[in-house]
């Protein structure tokens, strides 16, 4: 059964918090709750949000689609949590928004630490730009030998598979 909840850790039912944002029905009044919707659009492998909600397009922006989905797709992903926000508001035209999303892939627990900044224009928010703050990654489980079947399933050897 699916979490009722939203993913951006709002504690708000997903149909009233993200969803509307991300399906186009309404648009994020802040800063944060684009960032929220954009957190959720990974959760629920929404990527087109993810391109539409830039500020520039995916060409300009340099998105890689197939890398993005499968990021989306291959991660467990684990909460948001919002660190702090500057400006971003109603009335405001830009805003930043630090966050941290946690998330383990390939059995790899990871945190994406983000200083993101939004702007707004004609009365929506969109993503500019970030800027990582380095983390430390840490291993989840026991360590995949090289001479050890690949966990991802593939049947090669890990040394020749996902460890190159």
């Amino acid at each position: 059964m699916e979490d009722k909840f939203c993913p951006c850790g709002s504690e708000k039912k997903y149909d009233e918090c993200c969803e509307p944002i991300i399906k186009g029905k309404i648009k994020a009044t802040t800063a944060e709750s684009l960032m929220r919707s954009r957190y959720s659009a990974y959760v629920k492998h929404e990527i087109d949000w993810i391109v539409k909600s830039c500020a520039q397009s995916a060409e300009e922006n340099k998105i890689d689609m197939e890398e993005t989905r499968k990021w989306s797709e291959e991660s467990i992903w684990h909460g948001l949590k919002i660190i702090r926000t500057e400006k971003g508001g109603e009335n405001d035209t830009e805003g930043t928004v630090e966050f941290s999303a946690t998330y383990t892939r390939t059995g790899l627990k990871d945190v994406h630490l983000e200083q993101a900044y939004f702007s707004k224009k004609n009365g929506e928010w969109f993503y500019e730009t970030g800027n990582l703050i380095p983390t430390t990654v840490v291993r989840e489980g026991k360590k995949v030998g090289r001479n050890e079947p690949c966990p991802c399933g593939s049947g090669k050897k890990h040394k020749k598979c996902c460890a190159i």
